[in-house]
């Protein structure tokens, strides 16, 4: 059976989460307050309408502060909260809005990375440190391969760039501070992730959710891109197991690849075809990869590193991702309950196979 979090583990662990007002923190948030962790977050406010964050009460959860992680007072906060673990999703996570804004980009993902582990230099209660970047880290070339933790970084748009600068912050944090004073410091590079109270701006399903809703057509860019899609959860799962395993050995340190299996990785065509007949309804218009910037037509994870040494296997196939996503947004919109929606499909994931 594939590895799932412990909540004998967890269990009053004071956690650090930066970037918990986000779609992946919110969820990663409410996950870590299930399994009894006592959690302090620290981000800038949600920068979406709807937010996750606000729908599903995370503040109510867990400690949080507004904060941006370039600012020094980031490692007040760590500091004074004396964490054991401390998980950093806080970025800027948009290819699209990479492009606009290059300098914003690269300070909080490169710069903003560096504030956050410089706070824990010297800072003797830590024992666990996870960066989370991408799976756009790879310098990518367009192959069929699937890309391993020791290939090439690189990063043709900002976005990208920025996620693989900040593995190279990370590595030299490691190396030269954070392992010597006793952190088990590693990066996760996850894949592109769906599930429910994602209203990000230029992601396939907050677009689709939007659009359908709405009455109206989603517009796609490129159709026939490939990417290791997986539900939110599975990510998480592998961020908070691959935790576990550093707290009890450092040589768990290093790059991990999550994603789902090699038979998931699929097209956007594929993915929004399977968005569309969950609801039964939903207009698409086509297009043919010529209206915007570049962005990587070809990406596929290997993990089988996960998978060997962790024991982290998917628990959910695409389809079963793509439903349960899409039918969280229909739930919410007849009027369910953001926090009962996550705490089920949690509690679901949490379930024996």
């Amino acid at each position: 059976m594939t590895a799932l979090p412990s909540p004998a583990f967890w269990h009053s662990k004071r956690v650090v989460l930066t970037g918990h007002t986000g779609f992946k923190g919110s969820w990663l948030a409410l996950w870590l307050k299930r399994l009894g962790a006592e959690v302090r977050g620290i981000a800038l406010p949600p920068d979406t309408s709807p937010a996750l964050f606000k729908l599903a009460g995370v503040a109510d959860e867990v400690d949080s502060h507004f904060c941006d992680i370039r600012d020094p007072a980031v490692g007040t906060l760590i500091r004074e909260f004396q964490p054991d673990i401390v998980l950093h999703l806080a970025a800027q996570p948009l290819v699209r809005a990479g492009y606009r804004q290059p300098l914003d980009t690269f300070s909080t993902n490169v710069m903003g990375t560096a504030h956050v582990l410089d706070a824990l230099r010297g800072l003797d209660c830590v024992k666990v440190a996870l960066v989370v970047t991408t799976d756009k880290v790879y310098l990518n070339r367009e192959w069929p391969y699937p890309y391993r933790e020791d290939d090439t970084l690189g990063g043709h748009d900002p976005y990208s760039a920025s996620k693989a600068a900040s593995e190279m912050v990370a590595r030299c944090y490691r190396d030269a501070y954070l392992a010597q004073q006793g952190v088990a410091l590693a990066t996760a590079r996850a894949g592109n992730v769906i599930g429910g109270g994602d209203w990000s701006a230029d992601r396939l399903i907050p677009d689709a959710a939007r659009a359908w809703d709405a009455g109206a057509s989603l517009s796609i860019r490129s159709p026939n891109a490939t990417r290791p899609w997986q539900h939110v959860l599975e990510p998480l799962a592998g961020y908070l197991v691959l935790a576990e395993h550093l707290w009890a050995d450092a040589s768990f340190s290093g790059a991990w690849n999550f994603g789902p299996a090699s038979n998931d990785t699929a097209t956007v065509r594929t993915v929004v075809d399977m968005a569309r007949a969950t609801l039964g309804h939903g207009d698409v218009i086509w297009g043919d990869n010529t209206d915007g910037p570049h962005e990587a037509g070809c990406l596929a994870l290997e993990t089988a590193k996960a998978r060997q040494q962790l024991n982290l296997l998917p628990r959910w196939t695409l389809q079963e991702a793509v439903g349960r996503t899409m039918r969280w947004y229909r739930s919410l919109s007849e009027g369910a309950d953001a926090k009962a929606l996550c705490e089920a499909d949690i509690r679901d994931y949490e379930a024996p196979a």
